[in-house]
């Protein structure tokens, strides 16, 4: 919602701002100068990416409309999962957790975190880690490197369409400043007309570099950064689950690694300590 907004303000401040001056709306509707932007950028678009990076494009573009899932909601619906499966293993050891990861989606703990099954990525994490915990073959110092190095390959991975879209909005202007230049060459070849059309076709060509400005700058470059902080805020999810986990492993109570796990949650969804542990012990009480 609050990108339909933004795109609202931009739209309203920019012609707005135009209607007030006594322009006329109509001069900017050039939808040849809109061909050429679009048309060149979407061109340059699929030469500077190849399959996979157009494929993560189109599939991250439903993230861009939707709000973020990583709320404080599911934040503390996803330190009472780590805690329930934490205390599962301190009370019946590693090995009680096998069938619950072998098949979380039948699982009496996950089926409890229904927005936490939504999340593929971050269930096969979860499932993933705590396998090689029940299998006793890395240590924490080991556990901990291949976190890092996923959580590294996520985060490069989830940088590829928004970089494609930064790129694809910079050059918008150029190919504005193209349309622009065509529109002063289709004047030139109409020197002989009277004043008052060559002055409308001069206008028409300047529209071009207005238009890619406007749509590269107050359109397609902050989808780019929303489309960002969309990756980060999963990026962190996966790393309160990893310092949970590894606490865990170092010997520490499900409490203590569950607030170990809180400390990392952004401040703003992070729960306080306070809810945190009353919400463990209504875990402990039910």
């Amino acid at each position: 919602m609050l990108i339909v907004v933004g795109f609202v303000i931009v739209l309203l401040a920019v012609f707005g701002g135009f209607v007030l001056q006594d322009g006329h709306l109509a001069a900017l509707f050039q939808p040849y100068e809109l061909l050429m932007i679009f048309g060149g950028a979407l061109g340059a678009f699929v030469i500077a990416n190849d399959r996979k990076a157009i494929g993560l494009t189109w599939r991250s573009l439903p993230m861009l409309f939707h709000g973020s899932r990583y709320t404080r909601d599911l934040y503390m619906a996803l330190m009472a999962l780590l805690f329930d499966l934490l205390t599962k293993v301190r009370r019946e050891g590693l090995m009680a957790l096998e069938n619950e990861i072998d098949a979380p989606y039948d699982s009496a703990i996950f089926t409890t975190y229904r927005a936490i099954l939504l999340d593929d990525h971050l269930m096969e994490f979860i499932t993933d880690y705590l396998r090689l915990m029940v299998s006793g073959t890395m240590n924490s110092y080991q556990l901990e490197n291949l976190m890092d190095n996923e959580i590294e390959t996520y985060q490069e991975d989830s940088d590829i369409p928004v970089q494609a879209i930064h790129k694809l909005a910079d050059g918008m202007p150029a190919f504005g400043i193209v349309a622009a230049v065509m529109g002063v060459v289709h004047t030139m070849g109409a020197i002989g007309r009277p004043p008052a059309e060559l002055g409308a076709l001069i206008a028409a060509a300047l529209v071009g570099t207005f238009l890619g400005i406007l749509l590269s700058y107050g359109l397609v470059a902050p989808l780019a950064s929303l489309l960002h902080r969309r990756h980060q805020e999963a990026a962190k999810a996966l790393q309160c689950v990893k310092v949970t986990l590894l606490a865990s492993m170092n010997g520490y109570a499900p409490t203590i690694a569950v607030e170990f796990g809180r400390k990392v949650i952004s401040a703003t969804e992070r729960p306080t300590f306070a809810e945190l542990e009353g919400h463990v012990r209504q875990l402990k009480s039910r």
